[in-house]
């Protein structure tokens, strides 16, 4: 077996295990400052609105050595507006420009191909409205919106409330995190960054999920023991998947880093960072969440519950009084004890009391 299928053996069996409930302070903090930073970037910087949402001209040239410094300067100069070159794969230029009308346009290319030395009709010229690129957005957070709504509703009943709101706080957090970062890196927000938006909520929503089953199972019957509080399960839940969430991150990750870096950063295909940079931080943020933020916001709100304060204070009497005794088995901390014997304290535990009276 690798080390690290190893490690996620003994993770699940309980033998090891980080303590993310014990240190979720940390955790929180940590997501505290990097949301309110992305905040910050947004108040200050704002977003680099691409040209569907402010309407302009595109222009595509044949292939050309002018370089993309060059043809910015020449593309400025022409137009009087900002503009944003990207190099193509086949060594073509693709020019933005903003605020352009179909006679502004006109002249702009014109302009272009005298500047770039190529010829004018095979300069590709397209008007973009901005109405185009509003409807789009509005669209996007209606349907933002409605899967919100959804997710909630799904996980109450599939669930419970108190997992609702920690996944949706999760959802927030990458939301934030990602426009954050697009903010701060000053990529441009195109129809493709929705896209890549709505799409790693999904993913990100499906890693906490994994997680809440697996917390979901363990605490059955779990007021029935004195042994382990709701933390220590849920802390038991997020280590037995741990290198489950990590796996799936990384092979997630990988064709995406392939995109942005390769793709995107390398060959030049500019198109292809829209959506990737918002996948590649979306994922690597959901992964965060659903380990970090997420369950251990539910054994918070779990713990608040007269049922699981009670089982605190057992389980703490319980711990103090073999501490009083010597008994090194109780007083350790849930992981020891687990390895000596299942953690789940729903199904598993009554199987193995079958399987005692069959013996």
């Amino acid at each position: 077996m690798s080390k690290l299928g190893d490690l996620g053996a003994r993770l699940h069996r309980g033998e090891v295990g980080y303590d993310f409930i014990g240190n979720r302070r940390i955790w929180y903090g940590l997501s505290i400052l990097i949301t309110i930073t992305a905040i910050v970037a947004l108040a200050v910087r704002g977003l680099n609105m691409g040209i569907e949402f402010q309407g302009g001209a595109v222009f595509t040239t044949p292939k050309t050595a002018v370089s993309v410094e060059q043809a910015t300067e020449y593309a400025e100069e022409a137009s009087g507006h900002d503009a944003i070159v990207q190099k193509l794969g086949n060594g073509s230029l693709r020019i933005q420009v903003g605020g352009l009308d179909t006679g502004k346009s006109d002249q702009v290319r014109a302009q272009l191909a005298e500047d770039l030395k190529v010829e004018e009709p095979k300069i590709a010229a397209e008007l973009v409205g901005p109405s185009w690129g509003e409807q789009i957005a509005n669209k996007a957070w209606t349907g933002l919106g409605v899967f919100m709504i959804l997710v909630v509703i799904y996980l109450a009943i599939a669930f419970e409330w108190r997992m609702a709101v920690a996944a949706l706080v999760a959802l927030i957090h990458d939301l934030t995190i990602t426009v954050g970062i697009y903010s701060l890196v000053g990529f441009e927000v195109t129809v493709g960054t929705v896209i890549g938006l709505l799409t790693i909520l999904g993913y990100s929503l499906y890693d906490t999920v994994v997680v809440f089953d697996s917390l979901k199972e363990q605490t059955k019957g779990i007021t029935k023991q004195t042994r382990w509080t709701y933390s220590d399960i849920a802390n038991r839940s997020i280590n037995g998947t741990l290198v489950r969430s990590i796996n799936t991150t990384v092979v997630a990750l990988l064709p995406v880093a392939g995109l942005l870096f390769i793709g995107g950063g390398v060959l030049g295909a500019g198109m292809l960072n829209d959506i990737s940079l918002s996948l590649f931080v979306g994922l690597a943020a959901g992964a965060y969440s659903s380990i970090f933020i997420a369950t251990p916001l539910v054994a918070d709100l779990k713990e608040r519950e007269p049922a699981m304060r009670a089982l605190r204070k057992r389980v703490l009497a319980k711990r103090s009084a073999a501490a009083t005794r010597g008994d090194e088995q109780d007083v350790d901390g849930a992981y020891d004890d687990m390895a000596a014997e299942p953690a789940v304290v729903g199904q598993r535990s009554r199987r193995g009391r079958s399987s005692e009276r069959r013996g």
